[in-house]
């Protein structure tokens, strides 16, 4: 497949999409009802219904049942430990293996045509992007997410929580609304660890994978991750199940890769491929002042830090940028 059909490759073999991107029509006045049905299917396909089905599985057969989870033991949680480091290896391990590994597709679709293993980097421990992602994954991302867990599990299992009696009506408009729920709490986290101090102490060790891949999705430092995952306690105050909780922990672990893959498209022989959806948190790794969301919320335009990927939105980030420079050396003044 030419990936020159759908976008543009720069001096650099950069390859950008020629379709600048759009925020859902949802928060959208007035309503458009047609371009909202066409674009339903895409909140579900591929991966809102991916993660749910993961979380699902997870549910059903890998967790412990109500009794169990009523008192905490050192056995169950470190099976949930172990539940969703497999769980985190092989979906990861999946895009790795396929795009990064055997290059399946070589550079077609990739954003940055480089390959980050291809050299080392001082960036990260042992100079290399991978072993650092891997270890900050399975050495704090997952025991922390597993952490949330286990608490959210044990205080469903014993009544503690504001809508103990949920009708079945209330817990599925709460499902449908995970992914929304994710994408503000992502904002609003993402937003205050770009505060310069919190920038250089905690979230700069993310941004050291400014050409990211899967292993980058929980490269984070370890408060990173405490304030990531805090997103499932939204479940203890809302009419919802475990289920949910879980499913919500998997959007969010799981889920990270999304923004992380580097490809456009996943493509299989002369297929048109699977879209990603990962360009924008690309923009963000490239930019690092754009795109603090990721899903179906118009945050970042309703705030101004929108980019769409297009000459346009590169011209009305430097304007903001400068208007910022602008606003300091005045104050400096």
């Amino acid at each position: 497949m030419d990936d020159l059909t759908f976008g543009t490759r720069d001096k650099r073999q950069n390859w950008t999409p020629k379709d600048p991107l759009k925020t859902a029509p949802v928060f959208v006045y007035p309503p458009r009802p047609a371009e909202f049905l066409a674009w339903l299917p895409h909140y579900f396909l591929p991966w809102n219904l991916l993660l749910f089905a993961a979380a699902a599985a997870a549910w059903l057969w890998l967790t412990p049942g109500t009794e169990t989870l009523k008192t905490v033991s050192p056995g169950w949680v470190a099976w949930l430990a172990i539940r969703n480091s497999v769980a985190v290896f092989l979906f990861y391990g999946a895009f790795e293996l396929r795009l990064y590994i055997a290059r399946r597709q070589g550079n077609a679709f990739k954003y940055n045509a480089r390959f980050p293993n291809d050299a080392k980097s001082d960036a990260f421990l042992f100079g290399g992007q991978n072993i650092e992602g891997m270890m900050r994954t399975f050495l704090t991302g997952v025991p922390l997410w597993t952490a949330y867990e286990v608490g959210v599990l044990w205080a469903f299992a014993n009544g503690y929580t504001l809508w103990p009696d949920a009708r079945l009506w209330q817990i599925a408009l709460v499902g449908l609304l995970v992914p929304f729920f994710h994408d503000i709490h992502f904002y609003l986290v993402h937003r205050l660890i770009h505060v310069p101090v919190l920038y250089r102490w905690i979230h700069s060790v993310h941004h050291n994978s400014v050409n990211p891949s899967p292993w980058s999705s929980l490269s984070m430092h370890p408060a990173e991750h405490l304030l990531y995952f805090s997103g499932a306690l939204i479940h203890l105050i809302l009419p919802s199940h475990p289920l949910l909780a879980v499913y919500h922990l998997h959007y969010a672990g799981l889920g990270a890769v999304v923004g992380h893959i580097g490809f456009d498209k996943i493509v299989a022989g002369d297929d048109a491929g699977m879209d990603t959806h990962a360009f924008s948190h690309y923009l963000h790794h490239r930019y690092f002042e754009v795109n603090y969301a990721d899903g179906p919320t118009p945050l970042d335009r309703w705030f101004g830090t929108f980019h769409d990927g297009s000459k346009a939105g590169d011209a009305l980030m430097e304007a903001r940028f400068a208007a910022k420079r602008s606003r300091v050396n005045d104050h400096n003044g």
